[in-house]
């Protein structure tokens, strides 16, 4: 099965260093990477040129102009850019723990995508694991443990690694709370609903709109949580003025039984 991951980045290239050198510390190299970038300065341009020679798989830059928040083009434009089978999507402040991308793969079904779950990381830890580029990936339970008695993370359940087994499938058709930080799809059922929709534009909700599409089109959720973790580095809130007009759109994609984008990856003549 052949796996991209695809990163979206944009002018945090302090942070996305980090999070390669999380893929670079996988358990499974089998995979494409694809950095997918919202219009970044050229120092993003370094930081994935480093990798294209230093990482033990593939790694391509895919840029677009910088617009504003357009999330959901970029990924539309990476995902266009392969041939893979199974494309696992998260971000560029997002550090895969140690089994992340094998993971996505074993609990790989065909018929649904994959939902997982993320650590939030404190601003004050952010700023040191970006300045020292701190190996996170690498960190022992003991050592989250602690941080989390520190207060340094939110949370600690979702470290707690459990099998494959029926449970993952006991919300097929969940949505809410599932996000491009940590979502795995096959390709062709991406393709049937047209990618993401590059009418959303500006912070918010182009996520869920992708899963409500796969949800009308048959495909289900299964749960990759207590298995698949990424650890989110802090930032500051994104701008949410588009936020409501975009609610606005995906309340009425909730009263139809719509499934391809408006504009999607058809629109992009390269898929």
């Amino acid at each position: 099965m052949k796996t991209a991951v695809i990163v979206t980045t944009y002018n945090r290239p302090d942070a996305l260093a980090v999070v390669l050198e999380g893929y670079c510390g996988q358990s499974d190299h089998a995979f494409d990477l694809i950095v997918a970038d919202d219009g970044s300065r050229e120092e993003t341009g370094d930081v994935v040129q480093q990798y294209v020679h230093r990482a033990p798989f593939s790694v391509t830059h895919i840029w677009q102009e910088d617009r504003g928040f357009r999330a959901a083009a970029i990924r539309n434009r990476a995902l266009a850019s392969t041939s893979a089978d199974y494309v696992i999507f998260t971000d560029g402040d997002c550090v895969p723990s140690r089994h992340f991308v094998q993971v996505h793969k074993q609990l790989a079904q065909p018929g649904y995508f994959l939902g997982s779950n993320r650590v939030l990381l404190s601003a004050e830890l952010t700023a040191r694991v970006v300045c020292e580029q701190i190996p996170i990936h690498a960190w022992s339970g003991s050592e989250w443990a602690r941080r989390w008695l520190r207060r340094d993370v939110n949370r600690m359940l979702p470290l707690v690694k459990l099998p494959d087994g029926l449970f993952r499938r006991w919300s097929p058709n969940r949505w809410s709370g599932i996000k491009t930080c940590n979502l795995s799809v096959w390709r062709t059922d991406l393709v049937r609903v047209n990618g993401l929709d590059a009418s959303y534009e500006g912070w918010g909700l182009e996520d869920s709109d992708l899963v409500i599409r796969l949800l009308h089109a048959g495909v289900k959720h299964k749960n990759a949580r207590f298995a698949a973790t990424v650890f989110h580095l802090w930032h500051p809130e994104h701008d949410r003025a588009q936020l409501p007009a975009n609610q606005e759109r995906l309340q009425n994609l909730f009263r139809s039984n719509t499934v391809r984008a408006t504009i999607g990856l058809d629109e992009l003549g390269n898929v």
